[in-house]
C-alpha cells in the first residue's frame, strides 16, 4: 500500500542530511489526514533533535497541489452520528493539526515549504509554519473554509490579521485564490521559483556546508533561494491584492452588516472580484461571524493563544454550526446547495453566534494547553 506521507533524508556534501516531507495522495490533491498528522509530528520531532539533520523541506506528491487541506470526511460522518456533541474525531483531528501547525512554526531548524500548485487550507496551516516559504507561476494559494461553514483556522487568526489593511478579512471572507505575487505581498510567501526550479534547487542545497548552527543554516538557505530566484525563468506576473489594496479595505470597512451590504451591491468587471464576491455571499452566514470575530482579534494574541482560541470555534463549528451541512454540500452529496442554519447574516442570532465563540474548555483542562 502505498504510504500517505513519505519520509527521506537527502545527503550533502557538508555530511548534515536534509529531512524531506513528502505528502502522498496525489488523487487526493494531498489532503491531511490524522494518520498524516501523526506520522509528520512524530518524525519532526525527531529530526528536530537529530544534530545530523540540518533542516526539513515540506513537498506534496505530483504537480497539482502541495497539500489542498484537511480530509475531513471522517469528522462529518462522526458529526452527523452525534449531533449537538463534541466528537472525539473533531477533537482529536484539529487538537493534533493545530499542536503540528505550532511545531513548524517553532522548529528552529530552517522548515523549507515548496508551496507549488493548490495551498488551501491545511496546506496553508502547514506552509505558514514554515521559516522558507517558496511559491510558483503555478501557486495557487486561499482559506476557502467559509464555503463549508468553518473560518481560516490552522492559525489564521495570527497570519490574517497580520496582513496589510484589511485583506486578511478579505481573503476570510471570500476564499480568494492567491497567485505567487498576492502570497508574497500579504507574507505567506517570502521566496518565488519556477515549477521546474525544484531540482536544481536541490541540487544546489547537496553543495552547502551546512552547520551545527540553526541561524547560520537559516542565512545560507536564504541566500541559496535568493540566488535561484535571480536566476529563474519565470515571471511573478501582477499581484491583485496589490494593486487594488485601496478598494478592497474600502469594501471590507465598517461592522458585518456594512460589509454584506457593501459586497451585495458590489459591481465589477473584475472576474477574480466577482468570484470573491460570490463565494462570500454563498458562504455560512454563521461564517461570516466567526471571520469577523476573529478579525477583530487584531494582533494582541500570541500564536499559542490564536491556536487555543481556534480549537474551541472548530469543534462548535462541527457540534453546532453549518460544518457537516456545508460538508455534506460539497464533498458528500456534491450538490453545491448548502441549507444553512440561517438563510441570511441579518437573520443569525447572538444566541447562535455566542454558543459557537464559547470555548469546551477552562485553561486548566484546555487540549493544547501544553503549547
Amino acid at each position: 500500500m502505498t504510504q500517505d506521507v513519505i519520509f527521506q533524508t537527502l545527503g550533502t556534501l557538508s555530511g548534515k542530511s536534509i529531512g524531506v516531507v513528502t505528502l502522498n495522495i496525489e488523487k487526493a490533491l494531498n489532503a491531511l489526514n490524522l494518520d498524516m498528522v501523526n506520522a509528520m509530528t512524530k518524525q519532526l520531532l525527531a529530526w528536530q533533535q537529530n544534530d545530523d539533520i540540518a533542516f526539513v523541506v515540506l513537498d506534496g506528491a505530483g504537480d497539482k497541489a502541495f497539500c489542498a487541506g484537511g480530509d475531513v470526511r471522517a469528522i462529518y460522518h462522526a458529526s452527523i452520528a452525534n449531533p449537538n456533541t463534541m466528537t472525539a474525531e473533531a477533537c482529536d483531528f484539529f487538537t493534533q493539526e493545530y499542536q503540528l501547525d505550532y511545531l513548524l512554526h517553532q522548529f528552529g531548524k530552517p522548515v523549507l515549504v515548496w508551496g507549488d500548485g493548490i495551498v488551501m487550507g491545511g496546506g496553508l496551516g502547514l506552509m505558514a509554519g514554515g521559516s522558507h516559504r517558496v511559491v510558483t507561476e503555478r501557486s495557487r494559494i486561499a482559506m476557502p473554509e467559509i464555503s463549508i461553514g468553518l473560518y481560516p483556522d490552522v492559525g489564521g487568526s495570527y497570519f490574517l490579521n497580520r496582513m496589510p489593511g484589511k485583506l486578511g478579512l478579505f481573503l476570510g471572507l471570500t476564499a480568494y485564490n492567491m497567485n505567487a505575487a498576492d502570497a508574497l505581498h500579504v507574507g505567506l510567501g517570502n521566496h518565488f521559483l519556477a515549477s521546474d526550479d525544484k531540482q536544481p534547487l536541490f541540487d544546489a542545497l547537496a553543495d552547502v556546508s551546512w552547520s551545527d548552527d540553526a541561524e547560520l543554516n537559516h542565512q545560507q538557505l536564504s541566500m541559496v533561494l535568493n540566488t535561484q530566484q535571480q536566476n529563474t525563468t519565470a515571471k511573478i506576473g501582477q499581484s491583485p491584492l496589490e494593486q487594488f489594496q485601496t478598494e478592497i479595505d474600502q469594501l471590507m470597512l465598517g461592522e458585518i452588516e456594512e460589509v454584506h451590504h457593501q459586497l451585495t451591491s458590489l459591481d465589477t468587471e473584475l472576474d477574480w472580484l466577482k468570484r470573491a464576491q460570490k463565494t462570500a455571499l454563498k458562504g455560512s452566514p454563521l461564517s461570516w461571524f466567526l471571520i469577523f470575530a476573529q478579525a477583530n482579534l487584531g494582533t494582541n494574541k500570541t500564536l499559542a493563544e490564536c491556536f487555543k482560541w481556534e480549537l474551541g470555534i472548530s469543534v462548535n463549528c462541527c457540534s453546532y454550526g453549518d460544518f457537516c451541512e456545508g460538508v455534506r454540500a460539497l464533498l458528500i452529496d456534491k450538490d453545491r446547495n448548502p441549507q444553512w442554519r440561517f438563510s441570511h447574516a441579518s437573520e443569525v442570532t447572538a444566541e447562535a453566534v455566542t454558543q459557537l465563540l464559547t470555548s469546551p474548555w477552562q485553561a486548566d483542562d484546555h487540549p493544547l494547553k501544553g503549547i
